[in-house]
C-alpha cells in the first residue's frame, strides 16, 4: 500500500480505480517572421476559432454543471477579447517579428506572473485560466487538436491540476474523486469538486505517477489522504467511515428546506459567501437562506479595465434573479491592500492594509463608485438586494455614502429607470473604530456584517498576510469576541441586525456563543450551511446562554 497525503478541499470517502491524467503541453518553437501583418492575421483567425470552441464548451457545460458554473467559458472568451492581452500578442509580433505561437506564450507568461504576484489567493488561481486560454490558442496555431479526456469507467482522477476546459471533457458520472498535486482551495478543480460534492484533495505530492493508472485506490477527503492498493485493514476501516459519512450526509439532506431555528425557537439566517455568478449554483444546492457576502471586487480584478455600468448590472441582475427573492448582500468595491489591479494605478504604500483601500478609495473616486451604485440600484428590481460598504471607520463616511446614494437614485429617477423601493444598507465592521462607534453607525444603517478576518488583524496588530504571525492571530481572543458582542448589542438597541461573514462564522465551536449573543446571520462558504444548521437545530440557547457567555467573555 502506498499512502499520499495532501490538503482536503471536499470531504467524503470513495473507492475506485485510478485514472492518471497527464497533459502534454505544446512546445513552442520560436521563429522570426517576415511579415507581421500576415502573422497578426493568423493570430486573429486562431483567436476567433478559440472563441468558437469555447462557445461549444459553454453550451456543453450548461447541460452538465449548470449555467452558473459554465460561465467560466464566457470569462475565457472575454480574456480572448481583452485588449491588454491581444495588444500584447500583436506588439510582440510587430516589434520583435516573432511567430504568433511565441507571442502568445510570452504574453501568457507575463500575465501568469502578474496574477501569481497578487496576494489574494482567488486571484492567484486565475493564472490557470490564462494558461488554459493561451494553450488553446497555441494548439490551434500549431494545427493540433486538444486530446479528449477518456475514462470509460468511474475513476479517481489524479492530475497536476485541471483547467476548466479539461474538467468539462470528463463524463461527470464517471468521476469518483479528484486528487491533484497542485491547485488550491480556489482552483477550478476544487470548485467543481465542491459543486459535485465528491471527495477531493490538493497538494498531494507524489500522486501523479503513471504507475498508479488503473490501480485500486481509496480517497479520504476528510483527512486529505489517498491510499493506492490499500491493504485489507485500511479497506475495512474506510468502508466503516464511508457508511457513517453516508448516514450523516443523508441526515443533513433532510435539513434542506428547513429554517435554522434552535430548540427554544431562536432563528438565525445561514447565508453564503460568494465571489462570482458561478458560485450561485452551490449556494442553491446547499440550501443557503441568502447570500451574505458577494465580493464585487472580483468583477474588477478579473477585468483589464473598469467594468462598465452595463457589465456590472448584468452580473448583479443575474445573481439576484437566480436567488429567487432571497436576500443578496453585495459588498461595494473593496480594492487595495492584498487586492490590486494595475489599471487602478494605486500608489505603492508602505502599509497597504492601512492605506487607500475600499470605501476610502471609492470616496476619493466617486465616478467609479457611482457607476457601481447605478448598476446596483438598476439591478435592485430583479430581486432582494442589500448593499454594504467595507472598511468604514467613521460616521462621516456613512453620511457621505448616503449622500451619494441619494444623488444616484435621483439621477436614475430623472432618467426614468426603476429602482426597488427599499434596499437595505449596511457596513462591514472590520476595525475596532467601527466596532466602538457601532451605536452611532446603527442610527443610519439597517445592518452590520462583521468581517472577523480584518477585525482580528487590526485589533491584534497582526498582519493577516504574514505567516510568521499566525501564532498571534487568534480569532477566539477575548478582545475579538467582546467587540462582536458590543456590536451586536449596539445594533439591536438601534433597530439594526448583525451578521458575521468572516471565517469565524463557520467555527462550530463558537456557534453556541453567537446564538447566546443574539447574532442574526452567519455567512459561510456554501458547503458549511447544512452542518451549521444541524448544530443550530440541536441547540437550546436558554439552557447554555449564561455558561457560554461566561466561558468566552469573562
Amino acid at each position: 500500500m502506498i499512502t499520499v497525503t495532501g490538503e482536503s478541499v471536499c470531504a467524503g470517502v470513495t473507492f475506485g480505480p485510478v485514472f492518471v491524467f497527464s497533459r502534454g503541453e505544446s512546445k513552442v518553437k520560436r521563429s522570426h517572421v517576415e511579415s507581421s501583418e500576415d502573422e497578426i492575421e493568423r493570430f486573429e483567425k486562431a483567436r476567433k476559432k478559440a472563441i468558437g470552441e469555447l462557445d461549444i464548451l459553454y453550451n456543453k457545460a450548461i447541460t452538465e454543471v449548470g449555467e452558473a458554473n459554465a460561465m467560466i467559458f464566457q470569462i475565457h472568451q472575454m480574456m480572448l477579447e481583452d485588449l491588454d492581452y491581444t495588444e500584447s500578442v500583436k506588439n510582440i509580433i510587430t516589434n520583435e517579428l516573432l511567430n504568433a505561437e511565441t507571442a502568445v506564450a510570452q504574453t501568457c507568461d507575463n500575465f501568469v506572473a502578474m496574477f501569481r504576484a497578487m496576494d489574494d489567493s482567488y486571484m492567484r488561481e486565475r493564472s490557470a485560466d490564462v494558461k488554459d486560454v493561451s494553450e488553446r490558442l497555441i494548439q490551434i496555431l500549431s494545427g493540433k487538436n486538444k486530446d479528449a479526456i477518456v475514462s470509460d469507467k468511474p475513476s479517481i482522477i489524479i492530475a497536476d491540476d485541471l483547467a476548466p476546459s479539461e474538467t468539462v471533457q470528463f463524463d461527470k458520472d464517471k468521476i469518483l474523486a479528484f486528487v491533484t498535486e497542485g491547485g488550491s482551495t480556489h482552483s477550478h478543480t476544487a470548485i467543481l469538486a465542491r459543486m459535485m460534492n465528491i471527495p477531493a484533495m490538493i497538494g498531494a505530492k507524489g500522486a501523479l505517477n503513471a504507475d498508479f493508472n488503473g490501480k485500486d485506490a481509496i480517497v479520504d477527503g476528510f483527512t486529505g489522504t489517498v491510499y493506492i492498493e490499500p491493504d485489507e485493514e485500511t479497506i475495512e476501516k474506510m468502508k466503516a467511515k464511508k457508511r457513517e459519512t453516508d448516514k450523516q450526509r443523508a441526515l443533513l439532506e433532510k435539513l434542506k428546506g428547513k429554517a435554522s431555528v434552535t430548540k427554544d425557537g431562536q432563528k438565525i439566517e445561514l447565508c453564503a459567501n460568494i465571489g462570482s455568478v458561478m458560485d450561485v449554483a452551490s449556494v442553491l444546492r446547499n440550501d443557503a437562506e441568502g447570500i451574505g457576502l458577494f465580493r464585487s471586487e472580483f468583477l474588477y480584478l478579473e477585468s483589464r479595465d473598469y467594468p462598465s455600468e452595463d457589465v456590472q448590472f448584468g452580473v448583479y441582475r443575474e445573481v439576484l434573479s437566480k436567488m429567487n427573492g432571497k436576500r443578496v448582500i453585495i459588498r461595494t468595491l473593496d480594492i487595495g491592500a492584498d487586492k490590486q489591479a494595475n489599471y487602478f494605478h494605486l500608489p505603492k504604500e508602505e502599509n497597504p492594509a492601512l492605506g487607500m483601500r475600499a470605501i476610502r478609495f471609492c470616496l476619493q473616486h466617486t465616478d467609479i463608485f457611482k457607476t457601481q451604485l447605478r448598476a446596483l440600484y438598476r439591478a435592485s428590481v430583479f430581486g432582494n438586494l442589500a448593499i454594504m460598504f467595507p472598511m468604514i471607520v467613521s460616521e462621516w463616511e456613512v453620511l457621505k455614502v448616503l449622500e451619494i446614494i441619494d444623488e444616484v437614485k435621483r439621477e436614475l429617477s430623472e432618467e426614468g429607470i426603476a429602482c426597488a423601493k427599499k434596499v437595505e444598507l449596511g457596513c462591514m465592521i472590520e476595525t475596532p473604530a467601527a466596532a466602538l462607534i457601532s451605536d452611532i453607525l446603527a442610527k443610519h444603517l439597517d445592518f452590520f456584517s462583521i468581517g472577523t478576518n480584518d477585525l482580528t488583524q487590526y485589533t491584534l496588530a497582526a498582519d493577516r498576510q504574514n505567516p510568521k504571525l499566525s501564532f498571534i492571530r487568534n480569532e477566539h481572543h477575548t478582545a475579538i469576541l467582546r467587540l462582536i458582542r458590543a456590536v451586536t448589542e449596539n445594533a439591536h438597541k438601534n433597530g439594526a441586525w448583525v451578521g458575521i461573514c468572516g471565517e469565524l462564522a463557520a467555527d462550530e465551536e463558537l456557534i453556541e456563543l453567537f446564538l447566546a449573543m443574539g447574532i442574526d446571520e452567519l455567512s459561510v462558504i456554501p458547503s458549511f450551511i447544512l452542518p451549521l444548521r444541524k448544530k443550530i437545530t440541536e441547540t437550546d440557547v436558554s439552557a447554555i446562554k449564561d455558561m457560554v457567555l461566561s466561558k468566552y467573555l469573562m
